[in-house]
């Protein structure tokens, strides 16, 4: 049975009776009662279409040998209405050919008549656990297309037209071995595409070696990424490959890249430019087959303009440039974002939260997130902690997103001077709004608006508007 969700009382599952004799009816109805079911009857197949087209039914019993409109042209004018409904087919004059005409048209299955009332229960819940098992797959298929439709590039989940560039961008590059310099702001994900450019080049196969320019000492450094050999120094006590070694065949990841020592970026700039290293300690040069990604926090020109960061070395890394925009630029990927999170700590933490409250969502697209994506990771990880129900509420989070004031952000569409998009970008605008205000109640929101529920369904859809 299902649920009813204003009184939160079971309601029965409604079938449909269609019989041309009374007797038949009354019979069903009255049996079908005392099984749990809700019975409407029909005369005809005439009087039947009218009832489908007005209600949905789980189950629909009907005879095939009826006045007006028998059982056959009522599945044929019914089509539409049928949809969520098992059809039963009935009949005293049952043969093979009927039974498949009928199965043709969309019956689930057909029964002769006289039958026993075991066989109607039996063949009425064989066709409901049929139901159960399509609506279990539905569910299941639409989680996984949603999961897949999530991530724009590798594992970057995003929608928004600002990471949509850069997924393109990202898409392209990932055939070629170009240099990639993926500049933006702590935290919006820099790693996550340069892992996203190597898994989808030819170099998949082969290591992705990720090394934090700023976490290694920098006496360190040049042994770090180019390697030494024994005795090279105090400790070298065996010979020992670098970094560019270890991604022999495969991508470099240089993230931090503006806080690489300024008598290094000479000996990267050869590396770069001559494809071959000299390990600390050696007289010799080796060959080597790496493709560099570099990233950086950093404004490099103004790194430039202090003499912190050499000029030739920024313009040999900055073949493909990307810049990854922060995330209060593109609030519209954070709905999504936050259910990908709660979705991976369900599964770490061993929780069942099913998202974020319409309130406290409200207070995510206001707040302009200084540590972007990995800070709304954080954050929702506290919540799902703190958490004692399915929903996050705004008590879940912490006072300096809760005091956020002023309406949901949007990034500026890039509009020119077009009239129509102009009009397209302020209507996503305002519905956005609206939805945050009413707490996504979108028949409230439509109200708002002024404007029929099914247009607002139909403008969310096709602005892609996640709350």
């Amino acid at each position: 049975m299902t649920a009813d969700a204003t009184k939160g009382q079971p309601t029965k599952p409604h079938v449909l009776v269609v019989d041309d004799e009374a007797n038949m009816r009354h019979m069903l109805a009255a049996m079908l009662g005392t099984f749990g079911y809700e019975v409407v009857t029909a005369e005809d197949g005439r009087d039947a279409l009218q009832k489908v087209a007005a209600q949905q039914f789980a189950v629909i019993l009907c005879d095939v040998k009826m006045p007006r409109m028998n059982g056959i042209a009522f599945l044929q004018e019914a089509e539409a209405y049928l949809t969520g409904s098992t059809v039963i087919m009935m009949s005293a004059y049952g043969t093979i050919d009927l039974a498949i005409e009928a199965m043709k048209l969309g019956a689930y299955d057909f029964i002769s008549k006289p039958f026993k009332n075991d066989e109607i229960r039996l063949t009425i819940r064989k066709a409901e656990e049929r139901e159960r098992l399509r609506a279990e797959n539905t569910r299941l298929r639409a989680r996984i297309e949603g999961m897949a439709s999530r991530y724009l590039f590798g594992e970057v989940v995003a929608k928004s037209k600002a990471m949509q560039l850069v997924g393109g961008l990202a898409t392209k590059v990932a055939k070629f071995d170009t240099t990639v310099l993926i500049t933006g702001e702590s935290g919006t994900g820099k790693e996550l595409v340069a892992r996203a450019i190597h898994d989808a080049g030819d170099r998949s196969a082969k290591p992705l070696v990720a090394v934090n320019c700023g976490g290694i000492p920098e006496q360190l450094m040049e042994s770090e990424l180019f390697g030494h050999l024994k005795g090279a120094f105090t400790g070298a006590d065996r010979n020992k490959p670098g970094l560019f070694m270890e991604a022999e065949g495969g991508t470099l990841f240089l993230d931090e890249i503006g806080e690489l020592p300024v008598a290094l970026q000479v000996k990267l700039l050869r590396v770069l430019q001559e494809a071959e290293i000299r390990p600390v300690g050696s007289t010799t040069t080796t060959a080597i087959d790496v493709r560099v990604i570099a990233a950086t926090s950093k404004d490099l020109p103004a790194e430039m303009a202090e003499g912190r960061f050499r000029e030739d070395l920024y313009y040999r890394l900055n073949v493909m440039p990307i810049e990854m925009p922060p995330l209060r630029r593109r609030s519209e990927d954070i709905p999504l974002l936050a259910a990908h999170f709660i979705e991976k700590f369900n599964t770490s933490l061993g929780t069942a939260v099913r998202g974020v409250s319409p309130a406290a969502m409200g207070c995510l697209l206001r707040y302009d997130w200084p540590g972007n994506v990995r800070q709304l990771e954080n954050m929702i990880e506290r919540a799902m902690v703190l958490s004692e129900g399915e929903l996050l509420g705004r008590e879940c989070f912490p006072p300096e997103l809760l005091n956020t004031e002023g309406d949901a952000r949007l990034p500026e569409a890039d509009i020119g001077f077009s009239l129509k998009k102009a009009q397209r970008d302020l209507e996503r605008r305002l519905i956005t709004k609206a939805l945050v205000e009413t707490g996504g109640n979108r028949t409230r929101a439509a109200k708002l608006l002024e404007i029929s529920h099914p247009s607002l369904l139909s403008k969310i859809k096709t602005y892609k508007i996640g709350i």
